[in-house]
């Protein structure tokens, strides 16, 4: 099978930062899915593991990225029992393992969804990162509940990014909340707003504009861009007991101290943590791709898709992870096989 990779990690522009090469197609055993890919999207995780994986070395055999995937159930593993050969499904992955910029993958299928029926394979591809993420941010972390919690006040930050795209809505749309994204462009602003955030504020002018809307205070802050940076301001315009919700992290500590006398709680985010420790609800993401789906079939999301490059080449893997390293795109950029 076609496959492409990196042997090191160098610049996106240089010749080998990505190869074409040809390997074995694997075969599923156990929880495993044999998918035939149609189509995967391209996110910040993709450059970032790109740049660091293999800095001081050169690999003997090129490693295969890529964490979104849309294909066909074309095999299954002797302990499978939520999907039949034929299925077409959609999946994030699992970071500890070969990626899906290949034509065909191993994924556990505990994991895997079934593809919303009213989205393309290009569309679904688009969403298992960005809406497990998002997911887990609101009512795995944070706990949301829209009864309790309806008319709460969340700030999205990188409202118009992958993750900040899904966020929006499903905070909007799912939690009953009052969704407040940070957004500077024009494009980018119009952008948050048809996916139904209340307000769009500039993340230059954070405070400044936030107190003039009349919402000075968040019970939530969703952090998809730099903890680090955005730390200072979140500490203060966080409600007492409020709750942020960080997928970033920090290269330096962090005074949480900052944080004691409001009883604010802290969370980290990472979507692989199921998969790559096997956690007893591992389960859970199967069921969140499923529910997410139904909510695309009922037509309640709207699909995040903005840019699709057509042919599974390195080329065209190049244009999409330039994309991403430039910090600009909105939405998510698609390779169709």
């Amino acid at each position: 099978m076609k496959a492409i990779g990196f042997k090191q990690s160098l610049p996106i522009t240089e010749k080998d930062s990505f190869m074409a090469f040809e390997t074995e197609k694997p075969m599923p055993e156990g929880y495993d899915l044999l998918v035939k890919i149609a189509a995967v999207s391209v996110n910040p995780v993709d450059f970032k593991v790109r740049q660091n994986a293999a800095k001081d070395t050169v690999l003997d055999t090129p490693k295969i990225i890529g964490w979104d995937a849309a294909g066909t159930v074309e095999a299954v593993g002797d302990k499978t029992t939520k999907f039949k050969v034929g299925d077409q499904v959609y999946y994030a992955g699992d970071i500890t393992r070969s990626g899906s910029n290949a034509e065909y993958q191993l994924v556990d299928e505990r994991i895997v969804g079934h593809k919303p029926k009213s989205l393309t394979l290009a569309e679904a591809a688009a969403i298992p990162l960005t809406g497990l993420t998002a997911w887990e941010s609101l009512f795995d972390r944070i706990k949301i509940n829209p009864e309790k919690d309806k008319e709460k006040t969340v700030l999205i930050l990188a409202g118009a990014g992958g993750v900040g795209s899904i966020a929006i809505q499903l905070a909007k749309k799912v939690g009953g909340l009052i969704v407040l994204a940070t957004a500077s462009r024009p494009a980018s602003i119009e952008w948050c707003k048809a996916l139904g955030a209340d307000y769009v504020v500039n993340h230059h002018r954070l405070k400044e504009e936030l107190e003039k809307i009349g919402h000075s205070q968040m019970d939530y802050i969703l952090d998809f861009v730099d903890l680090e940076g955005y730390w200072e301001m979140a500490a203060d315009i966080i409600k007492p007991q409020g709750h942020i919700v960080t997928i970033t992290g920090s290269n330096n500590p962090l005074p949480l101290n900052v944080l004691k006398n409001k009883s604010v709680t802290l969370s980290y985010e990472f979507m692989y943590t199921r998969s790559m420790y096997t956690t007893d609800d591992i389960e859970k993401q199967h069921q969140i791709l499923n529910k997410i789906g139904e909510l695309f079939d009922a037509g309640t999301l709207k699909s995040t898709l903005t840019t699709t490059l057509k042919g599974f080449t390195v080329e065209n893997l190049k244009k999409a992870h330039q994309l991403q390293e430039s910090g600009r795109s909105i939405g998510k950029t698609v390779i169709q096989f």
